[in-house]
């Protein structure tokens, strides 16, 4: 498990010295933390220390991941989730977190662990008692799951992949602006761990729903979002409300599952700051 990174360290330090409260930004499959830049500048200025972890090993910029893109490849869920752990026990103050896509899953694995003060999980992937399972999602990750050779290996999407589970709900060329701006290979183990996580007994994709220190938690979903559907999101919403803290739902009109990175992430960045406002 590599350490905690230079860049990973400045933030660290950076937010200690701020003394405000901490913002950790998980990324998801097929982008990098840089991803976040847009969100981590909206938070700064709203008065908040912002932190985007890597996944371990993540290259430093989208080229170097391009270059060798099999560095991506055999993540576990758990890795990614101890290190970013490792990254808050590193901090003065309990952050706020936030996580889109297979980030959104993480986000509520460490809320689960007590470690965050409030959590927004946005498009949140399949954790263990989510049981939806809509034809898109099939459409989107079906062709990865169904041969077990890309477990072990770093998932490309082509842009026409990339385009129906991400950009559906952007025209063409914002479309091939993203996919050549942000797309870089994802582990192939970490979406199967998604994908098997109400077959497997012993799964990595699981969430501890019930712990009292869990926090308040806002699901966020784009509502014509292919790679997570809203019936997922609803799904994980369900469980997560049997929790006593604070749980809320909120689904954004005409948005795909691109809605962090696309035209209007600034709504969604809007949403997810009311949210924590109120409790961070």
């Amino acid at each position: 498990m590599p350490s905690i990174s230079e860049r990973e360290n400045r933030e660290i330090e950076a937010a200690n010295a701020a003394g405000t409260t901490p913002v950790v930004f998980i990324h998801g499959l097929w982008v990098l933390p840089s991803s976040w830049a847009n969100w981590a500048d909206f938070f700064k200025e709203a008065g908040y220390a912002p932190l985007a972890p890597d996944w371990p090993d993540d290259p430093e910029t989208v080229e170097k991941a391009r270059a060798n893109p099999d560095v991506l490849a055999k993540k576990t869920l758990k890795q990614i989730a101890d290190h970013t752990t490792e990254v808050i026990n590193a901090l003065d103050k309990k952050p706020a977190v936030m996580g889109h896509s297979t980030g959104g899953l993480l986000a509520q694995m460490l809320a689960g662990r007590g470690l965050s003060a409030v959590t927004v999980a946005i498009d949140p992937g399949v954790f263990r008692g989510v049981l939806p399972l809509p034809a898109s999602v099939l459409k989107v990750a079906g062709p990865f799951l169904v041969n077990p050779r890309y477990r072990g290996r770093a998932i490309t999407l082509t842009f026409d992949q990339f385009k129906y589970g991400w950009a559906n709900a952007l025209d063409e060329k914002e479309a091939k602006e993203l996919y050549d701006t942000f797309h870089v290979a994802g582990s192939g183990i970490a979406l199967a761990q998604m994908g098997n996580a109400n077959l497997n007994p012993w799964t990595e994709s699981k969430v501890d729903t019930k712990n009292p220190d869990r926090g308040p938690l806002l699901i966020i979903d784009g509502e014509k979002d292919h790679t997570v559907p809203w019936a997922i999101a609803n799904a994980a919403y369900k469980r997560q409300r049997r929790n006593p803290g604070v749980t809320e739902i909120v689904k954004i009109p005409n948005r795909g599952h691109a809605l962090t990175i696309d035209h209007g992430w600034r709504e969604v960045a809007q949403t997810a700051h009311d949210f924590v406002k109120r409790f961070a």
